[in-house]
């Protein structure tokens, strides 16, 4: 079964139990900066895990597409990628336990035709100080639906995975209780981490045994569903969110239970090739069997290489879909990171040519079933990463130069880090470089490397400890009168430059604001000193600025308020109006804070304007 086959049925068979398809979140979600991007199935589903109403109902799933950079240097091995597709549904205060095992269990015996001998879960063994319970509920029910499918499942107590790998698995255990560090979710971790106020609850998890030669006993211990080793692959997670945490830091059960559940794609896809190896399903093969083809060498032999090209480029492409472009900062340097490690990785295959247009086609095939709601842009993409592959390899010839510039005096660790943050010449390959060529790493060059990544790094957190949700530092009284300013700025760009200008980011101090925007040119001096004069003229006209709470068809048909993502809104969602209500000056749907008037903002001067990335510009402004 290929990969696209498991999405259609598992959402069919969703919508068959009462579920709305709800469509996938961008990988980048707006106003969100505790991650760079959407990194699990649940995250734009949060608001709705903690009470808030959605728009379709109590009964939930779909298809998202997720990035985990953070698993980068992982990949190589069988079962790691950065980018995955996680299937999802969730019950808000509906079904509970005993639906979603049984729905889950038959999905994956009877649509996706695993062998249920092959299934092994996990639940919560329970925590005595916190008086939370052993989740013998779910292990009631797992027990269940193995006795229907004629499989005996004993239930095995283990508590932390480092007893289970001394322990290992008995007889016919099937259902294994873990601790909070393996089954038990909070937003924070464990049940001692769970924030006050928080739902949270025990987790069950489903793994698909691939046999007990795949697992190293000398590495990882006695197999069992927590170990480290290949025998066994998480397929799906269930989230019980049966608890909240309360003020005096004990545990109480709600009244509305939820259900969040998350299954990753491809390794369903690929337990039902019965391959431990994930890089053999529908989406993955066909790029290593091309990468054989360009480079004349097999996968078996540079498995780990080839791996990493097949995983970045397919997350290259997904990200680039969706309209994002390379570049230095965030988001665009993760993505460029991800095509320059494949580039890399094809150097040490012999690939010195470009390469990315014999192998994007292929996963612009993969991916034509992938909602279209979010890959916006797939006519963009080659064109996009075609650009930054040569650009790339222009860096390359540029930092081997540099580099032959300081062999005469040796290397050290900041000039190694030079090289990189500088000339974008990767690390691993001056390193390389200067091994082939006999120059000498100093000393301590690692350690220096470090310190002046570190350094780096610092500088960086404290540029960006300003971003949070609405991209505002704070909810100060300069940050707010900024923040009003901004929607003056949008409404002035709108105004006098294009109407269809819109919200690209922002990222709003006590000190200034940055401002992100569409445009496909440069702006002129003249249309800048009119959007300026524009912005101070309704300062200066002390201009009411007012808010209310309306239904979203109402704010968008009636009012014409202006709004960025309107399927992602909430059914009743608060507007601003700055002006006369009737021909108001802007009118936006947002979440404040902002000032009462205009007049006490000062003077609007615009200090910069600039590029931010393709076809979107940049302007800097401060209150005088």
């Amino acid at each position: 079964m290929n990969a696209n086959e498991v999405r259609q049925k598992y959402l069919d068979f969703m919508k068959q139990h009462g579920h709305a398809e709800i469509q996938p979140a961008p990988s980048v979600l707006e106003n969100d900066p505790t991650t760079l991007f959407t990194g699990s199935g649940m995250q734009p589903l949060l608001p709705y895990l903690l009470g808030q109403p959605h728009k379709d109902g109590v009964r939930l799933t779909d298809s998202q597409p997720c990035v985990r950079l953070q698993d980068i240097d992982d990949v190589g091995d069988p079962r790691h990628t950065t980018v995955f597709e996680m299937l999802g549904n969730w019950s808000l205060g509906d079904y509970f336990k005993e639906e979603q095992i049984r729905n889950f269990f038959t999905f994956l015996t009877q649509e996706v035709g695993l062998d249920p001998s092959k299934l092994y879960v996990t639940c919560f063994i329970g925590n005595e100080e916190y008086g939370i319970p052993r989740d013998d509920e779910a292990a009631k029910i797992w027990q269940t639906v193995f006795a229907e499918a004629g499989i005996k499942a004993d239930i095995a107590e283990i508590g932390s995975a480092k007893v289970g790998d001394e322990r290992g698995i008995k007889g016919d255990e099937r259902i294994f209780f873990y601790d909070d560090k393996e089954n038990w979710w909070s937003r924070a971790g464990g049940i001692k981490e769970t924030p006050i106020g928080d739902p949270c609850g025990p987790d069950s998890e489903v793994f698909y045994d691939f046999g007990e030669d795949k697992q190293d006993v000398e590495k990882y211990g006695k197999s069992h569903p927590a170990s480290d080793g290949a025998r066994f692959m998480e397929i799906g997670n269930q989230v019980f969110m049966q608890y909240r945490r309360n003020e005096d830091g004990s545990f109480s059960e709600l009244e509305k239970k939820n259900v969040d559940f998350g299954a990753g794609l491809e390794r369903i896809t690929a337990a039902s090739l019965d391959s431990y190896d994930v890089f053999q399903i529908s989406s993955l093969k066909p790029i290593l069997d091309r990468l054989e083809e360009l480079s004349g060498k097999s996968y078996e032999s540079n498995t780990a290489d080839m791996r990493v090209i097949a995983d970045h480029l397919r997350g290259a492409y997904i990200l680039a879909a969706q309209g994002l472009k390379p570049s230095n900062k965030q988001q665009g340097y993760a993505l460029r990171r991800l095509i320059r490690r494949a580039i890399l990785k094809a150097l040490n295959l012999g690939i010195e040519q470009d390469f990315l247009a014999g192998i994007l086609p292929i996963i612009a095939e993969n991916y034509k079933d992938l909602s279209s709601s979010i890959l916006t842009h797939r006519e963009e993409v080659l064109d996009t990463l075609q650009k930054e592959e040569q650009a790339f390899r222009r860096t390359i010839r540029r930092g081997l130069k540099e580099l032959g510039k300081l062999k005469a005096q040796g290397l050290t660790g900041k000039e190694l880090f030079m090289l990189q943050d500088t000339y974008g010449f990767p690390l691993e390959l001056s390193v390389e470089e200067a091994y082939r060529e006999d120059i000498q790493l100093s000393e301590n060059w690692r350690a220096e490397f470090d310190a002046a990544l570190a350094e780096q790094r610092n500088r960086s957190k404290t540029a960006s400890k300003g971003m949070f949700k609405g991209g505002l530092e704070d909810h100060g009284e300069q940050t707010t009168k900024y923040h009003t300013a901004t929607h003056l700025l949008l409404a002035a760009l709108q105004k006098h430059i294009d109407a269809n200008i819109g919200q690209q980011g922002s990222n709003i101090t006590a000190e200034r604001v940055r401002f992100d925007f569409n445009l496909d040119h440069k702006m002129t001096p003249e249309e800048i000193a009119k959007v300026e004069a524009q912005v101070n003229e309704w300062i200066e006209a002390d201009l009411p600025v007012v808010h209310d709470e309306y239904d979203k068809a109402y704010a968008r048909d009636t009012l014409k308020a202006h709004g960025q993502f309107w399927d992602k809104y909430p059914e009743k969602l608060t507007v601003y109006t700055i002006g006369d209500p009737d021909a108001p000056v802007s009118r936006e749907v947002c979440g404040g804070p902002h000032v009462e008037h205009t007049g006490v903002l000062g003077h609007f001067k615009i200090k910069k304007e600039e590029s931010s990335s393709a076809g979107v510009r940049r302007i800097k402004a401060i209150l005088e």
